[in-house]
C-alpha cells in the first residue's frame, strides 16, 4: 500500500511539475487555457497594460451564449502566458436596433488616465455589413461591466475592421478600414476618447487587421487582404512619421503560407531590462467553431525597417527582461 502511495505522489508530482513547465511557454495554434482551464475566448482582440497587470479584451465566442447579446471578455495576466479570466467586460443587446445576426467585433479598451475611465471601442454592424460604424462603451473598472455610450462613422466614414495603437508618448489612435476608400485611416482620439479628433493618415492599400507598433525611431504597419474569414499573406510597410509616406508593401511571411493561417489582430511591445520584443498578435478563424478559433503568437524578427514572421513555434518569453526565445528549436 505504502508502494502504490509513493507511486501515485510521484506521478501527481510530474504531472504538476510538467503543467508549471507548460505554464511557461506560448503555443502558436493550440488551445490556450486560463485559469480554469477552458480555452481562452478573447478572439480578433486589444492587450493593454497597466502597472504590472496586462489585459486583454476580445470577443467571447464559447458555446451556450444567449444569442440575444453580444459579449466582449477580459483577462489578466503577469506574464502574458498564464491568463485568469476576470468575466465578460460588455453584454450587450441589439443597441441600435440592427435585428437579427447584428455583428460586434474586433473591441479595443483604452485607459484614460485623465478621465480614469476605460474606452472600449469595437466594430459595429449589421448582418449585410452596411452599417459600418464603431461603437463606444465606458468603465470605471479594467473588468468592466462597460456601459454602451453610442456609435458613430469616424471621420464620416464607413469603418469595418480596427485597430488601436498608443505611442510611445502615450498618445492614443484608432486604425480603422475605410472600403470606398480602399485603405485604413489612422485617426487620433479627442481628448476624452469618446470620438476621433483628426485624421493622422490614409494608408493607401486595401487592408483589413490594421496593426502598427513603434519600434526604433520607425512605426511598422501591418494589413491582411480583404478576404474575411479566409486567411491571406498578410503585409507590412514602414514610415518614420505616422503621418507618413509610408513605404511599399511587402509579405511578413512566405505567400503560400497565407501568415500561417492566421489573420493579424494586433503587436504588442514588451520592453525588459535587457531587450524589446515585439509580438506578433493573430487570429486563427475557424468560422463554422467560432469557440475552438486558436491564436498565433510570436515573437517578429523587426528592426531596420525588415519585419519578418517566424515558423510558428513553441517559444518563452522573459516579462522582466524582454527576451523571447523559441523552445526546442530545430536549431538547438
Amino acid at each position: 500500500m505504502k508502494k502504490l502511495y509513493f507511486f501515485l505522489t510521484v506521478v501527481a508530482s510530474l504531472i504538476v511539475w510538467r503543467n508549471a513547465i507548460a505554464q511557461n511557454i506560448i503555443k502558436p495554434g493550440e488551445t490556450w487555457p486560463d485559469d480554469k482551464g477552458n480555452h481562452i475566448q478573447a478572439h480578433g482582440g486589444g492587450i493593454i497594460q497597466l502597472g504590472k497587470y496586462y489585459y486583454w479584451y476580445g470577443e467571447q465566442r464559447r458555446q451556450g451564449l444567449d444569442t440575444n447579446y453580444r459579449y466582449v471578455s477580459c483577462y489578466r495576466s503577469k506574464d502574458l502566458v498564464n491568463w485568469k479570466f476576470m468575466g465578460d467586460a460588455l453584454q450587450l443587446s441589439d443597441p441600435e436596433q440592427l435585428g437579427r445576426r447584428w455583428v460586434l467585433e474586433r473591441p479595443k479598451v483604452y485607459y484614460n488616465r485623465n478621465t480614469k475611465t476605460y474606452v472600449m471601442y469595437f466594430h459595429l454592424d449589421d448582418a449585410k455589413y452596411k452599417l459600418a460604424r464603431v461603437g463606444v462603451a465606458t468603465s470605471k473598472k479594467p473588468q468592466g461591466p462597460f456601459t454602451y455610450v453610442k456609435s458613430f462613422r469616424p471621420l464620416e466614414r464607413e469603418s469595418r475592421d480596427i485597430g488601436q495603437f498608443i505611442d510611445d508618448d502615450g498618445t492614443a489612435y484608432l486604425v480603422f478600414e475605410s472600403r470606398p476608400t480602399k485603405g485604413f485611416f489612422i485617426a487620433k482620439l479627442s481628448d476624452d476618447y469618446l470620438s476621433v479628433e483628426k485624421e493622422v493618415c490614409l494608408v493607401n492599400a486595401p487592408l483589413e487587421g490594421g496593426a502598427i507598433i513603434h519600434y526604433n525611431g520607425l512605426y511598422y504597419a501591418i494589413g491582411s487582404e480583404l478576404t474575411g474569414w479566409r486567411p491571406n499573406p498578410n503585409r507590412y510597410a514602414t514610415a518614420t512619421s505616422l503621418a507618413g509616406p509610408w513605404s511599399e508593401f511587402k509579405d511578413i511571411a512566405p505567400p503560400a503560407t497565407n501568415t500561417y493561417s492566421s489573420q493579424s489582430t494586433m503587436m504588442l511591445k514588451v520592453t525588459g531590462s535587457k531587450t524589446t520584443t515585439v509580438i506578433f498578435m493573430a487570429d486563427q478563424w475557424r468560422p463554422k467553431t467560432q469557440w475552438d478559433s486558436r491564436y498565433l503568437w510570436m515573437p517578429l524578427e523587426i528592426g531596420d525597417g525588415k519585419l519578418v514572421l517566424p515558423q510558428p513555434q513553441p517559444w518563452q518569453l522573459n516579462i522582466k527582461t524582454g527576451e523571447a526565445g523559441v523552445v526546442n528549436s530545430p536549431a538547438e
